[in-house]
């Protein structure tokens, strides 16, 4: 079965929170700190690359102060556009600042069994059955995560398990979070190598790009860095993810966290500019506000939503293409909280222009996966797709001719400007419209019901492209490589 072309949001409506003043006081915020305070570089590597191009380093502490003129410097190498390639040519993402890209969400340790209904510890199987999911869905433009760790295979190289079943399921663009030692990252640039035909290939088609997590406040772990150093140095576009908490890891104050997440953001792209000047590279983040009450990760909030639109507006400064964590629910179950936070953060991220979201289909601030939220969570994503696209106004679209032959009383359901224009009318895929009578005949099916019966035939009918056996059997054969390699 062949995939739907994706489909982006096309970003026209947009609304704003910060002054041109306002952003610039961030970014001097920010290089203040990192001038004076420094960040955390617990890489030998990663400080020897950053004292070499005049950054104070404290061998002892593992930190790095980075003065403005470097910081400066690396914010020009970095590239302002470019494409995020696919096994597909036909899925590439196209970073462009005009169009915004929903990915899958990732990455959790349970899943909610899509036949029996009951949560369980996440397997292999179900990172490929979730990237066939994904590749199915328009919606979804790249496989982020992967969704669940495989945990039925050995610790040491799970990550390039999880790549490889990610590649199985999907043609889609692939970006893992769980490729953080540099060992690691040389296989799994192997890996994308013999998926995308050479590592020329992968460079001029980076089907791979590599997602890390800062460790806040002002600080990275020295596997991620060095870890995406080897993506940089193979073209792969690289990006690291702060996730601060106002309160905990970050100022109780919404623009004080933004101060942390812009330094924990910005800090590693100097050094992957510093080590390989023009290598692509975006911005990540999750910020987010304590739970009072619990001490807890919120996932959702209106703060998690002010927070994302700030952090957008940062990253237009800076003109770098930010991923934001969206659509990342702290319910437990695919109900009503998951609906309000995943609408939210959708139009939090689409009305400041996000380019690409992550993502879709995890409950449980991001620790339970759910078939059924994947495709539920499709739906809101077209629905903010809709919305983004505002109105457009023209003499088609006024249709003062169509008003004028139809007249007063009249119907327009069979004049043929409603023909050419019908389809361009929202339909629900999963929301309910059916009359009351038939609803309650059919069992009250709901959202749950219909997003049950699109995963289960999805995953029944639908066949990802498949992989050359020849490119599998390498895949297996790097895979039994890094076993006799990697210490455990």
């Amino acid at each position: 079965m062949a995939h739907q072309k994706i489909v982006p949001i096309e970003l026209k409506l947009q609304t704003r929170l910060f002054s041109p003043d306002d952003l610039k006081r961030f970014h001097l915020a920010a290089l203040e700190i990192m001038e004076e305070v420094g960040v955390s570089m617990p890489s030998h590597k990663a400080l020897d690359i950053l004292a070499g191009a005049g950054a104070t380093v404290d061998r002892q502490k593992m930190v790095a102060k980075l003065p403005r003129s470097l910081v400066e410097k690396a914010l020009k190498a970095a590239p302002k556009r470019y494409t995020l390639g696919a096994r597909d040519p036909g899925n590439s993402l196209d970073l462009d600042g005009k169009h915004s890209y929903l990915s899958t969400d990732g990455c959790g340790i349970e899943t909610y069994d899509l036949w029996t209904g009951e949560r369980r510890l996440s397997t292999k199987q179900d990172i490929e059955d979730s990237a066939r999911l994904a590749d199915s869905l328009p919606q979804i433009a790249f496989y982020w995560g992967p969704m669940v760790s495989a945990q039925d295979v050995p610790a040491k190289t799970r990550p390039l398990h999880e790549l490889q079943a990610a590649f199985t399921g999907t043609a889609k663009h692939v970006q893992p979070e769980t490729i953080i030692t540099e060992e690691i990252a040389k296989y799994a640039v192997d890996m994308a190598a013999v998926v995308a035909g050479g590592y020329e290939e992968l460079r001029r088609r980076p089907l791979l790009s590599v997602m890390q997590c800062a460790m806040d406040p002002l600080g990275q772990d020295g596997g991620s860095l060095e870890a995406s150093l080897v993506a940089a140095e193979h073209g792969l576009p690289t990006g690291f993810m702060p996730m601060p908490m106002s309160c905990a890891t970050g100022p109780a104050t919404l623009a004080g966290n933004l101060v942390v997440t812009t330094i924990d953001a910005l800090a590693p792209l100097v050094l992957m500019q510093t080590a390989y000047p023009g290598s692509p590279f975006f911005f990540a983040a999750a910020p987010t506000a304590i739970d009072l009450r619990l001490g807890s990760y919120t996932g959702g909030g209106p703060e998690d939503y002010l927070l994302a639109a700030g952090f957008q507006e940062i990253c237009a400064y800076y003109g770098i293409p930010l991923s934001m964590g969206t659509m990342a629910t702290g319910a437990k179950v695919p109900d009503w909280q998951a609906a309000v936070d995943n609408v939210f953060s959708t139009l939090a991220s689409v009305l400041t222009t996000v380019a690409m979201m992550t993502g879709a289909g995890m409950l449980n601030g991001s620790k339970i996966m759910s078939f059924q939220q994947i495709v539920m969570d499709c739906e809101i994503y077209e629905i903010a797709r809709r919305f983004a696209a505002g109105i457009e106004v023209n003499d088609e679209t006024l249709a003062v001719k169509v008003i004028k032959e139809v007249g007063i009383g009249g119907n327009y359901l069979a004049h043929k400007h409603t023909r050419a224009h019908m389809r361009e009318i929202w339909r629900p895929t999963v929301v309910d419209r059916s009359p009351l009578q038939v609803w309650e005949d059919s069992g009250r099916a709901g959202a749950f019901e219909k997003a049950t019966e699109i995963a289960r035939r999805t995953l029944k009918d639908y066949q990802t492209e498949p992989l050359a056996p020849e490119v599998q059997r390498e895949l297996d054969e790097i895979i039994r490589k890094a076993e006799k390699t990697i210490r455990d």
